[in-house]
């Protein structure tokens, strides 16, 4: 049986929590596709710009792919063929939104499954939005983005 999940999220940017839970799935998975969303939630990086971060940050990272999306997450679960949905929870309220957002995709699409792991202790405080504060006041990325991010992003002002 083939195993494909999708990892959806907006990514901007992407950090190394990101980063560990793509790298969990996939142990888990056959196939894991980030799909990164066309409409970010900050405006920090464009799509392209975030897509190609994200596949430098998994390149040699075996059965993982990365791409952009827009629209409903269940469509493009049908439209890449996939089976389940990854996400992660760092704190109560990620465990809540993700709660609501699966019981919406639930009555769109009942047959795709919700895969949720919980974020390591050590990267669980890291948030993309975590980031772009720490970038605005010029501080040091490496321990919270992946190298290509940190190299992108060094010396950029937003």
């Amino acid at each position: 049986m083939h195993r494909h999940v999708l990892y959806p999220g907006s990514f901007d940017p992407v950090t190394l929590g990101h980063l560990d839970l793509v790298e969990r799935a996939s142990r888990l998975f056959d196939r894991v596709t980030v799909v990164v969303a066309a409409s970010g939630k900050a405006g920090l990086l464009d799509l392209e710009e975030r897509v190609d971060l994200f596949r430098a940050s998994v390149a040699g990272l075996a059965g993982v792919e990365v791409e952009p999306f827009s629209g409903l997450l269940v469509d493009e679960v049908r439209r890449r063929g996939a089976t389940a949905v990854v996400r992660g929870i760092r704190t109560q309220g990620d465990y809540e939104h993700e709660w609501t957002m699966a019981g919406v995709n639930a009555l769109l699409s009942a047959d795709v499954e919700y895969v949720y792991l919980l974020a390591r202790p050590q990267l669980a405080a890291i948030s993309s939005t975590l980031v772009r504060d720490v970038l605005r006041h010029g501080g040091a990325l490496e321990r919270l983005v992946p190298a290509p991010v940190a190299r992108a992003l060094a010396g950029r002002t937003f």
